[in-house]
């Protein structure tokens, strides 16, 4: 059985998103996989690239040929060259993590609550632009009749 390292398209329409899989070279491109090594989001910025270098690396050591795309996945991450013996590639650019959404919200409390003034000072009420508006067209109707 001749074993390929390929990608597996998961994700909609103008949203691709990859799993690298091993799977039996016969199979389709969706179909039934023997093992999943990784993912790859290309959509994402820097695109995520994520492979388990430990099973990628058994699965190269046992004779599976990995595709072109896949091929190229595997020298981005520095695991073909590790798997070659050659010199590692420069690291990947890594997204930052995401900020915590609940130490956000308790600074953002803290501050409303510390200072009651600012959060205030920077509204008006819109009933009183409103009354504003209403007299100065009023004003002016009246200077142009006398």
């Amino acid at each position: 059985m001749a074993v390929k390292i390929k990608l597996k398209r998961l994700g909609m329409i103008r949203n691709a998103q990859y799993r690298i899989v091993v799977a039996d070279s016969r199979t389709k491109r969706d179909g039934r996989a023997i093992e999943e090594i990784g993912l790859y989001h290309p959509k994402d910025n820097p695109s995520r690239i994520e492979v388990n270098a430990e099973r990628a690396a058994y699965w190269l050591g046992v004779g599976a040929q990995p595709t072109e795309p896949v091929l190229k996945l595997l020298k981005l991450t520095g695991d073909w060259q590790k798997f070659k013996g050659e010199p590692a590639p420069a690291p990947l650019l890594v997204a930052e993590p995401a900020p915590d959404r609940h130490a956000l919200y308790e600074a953002a409390a803290k501050e409303a609550l510390s200072g009651g003034d600012t959060g205030t000072a920077a509204t008006t009420p819109r009933k009183a632009k409103k009354k504003e508006e209403a007299e100065a067209p009023a004003e002016t109707q009246a200077e142009g009749e006398a």
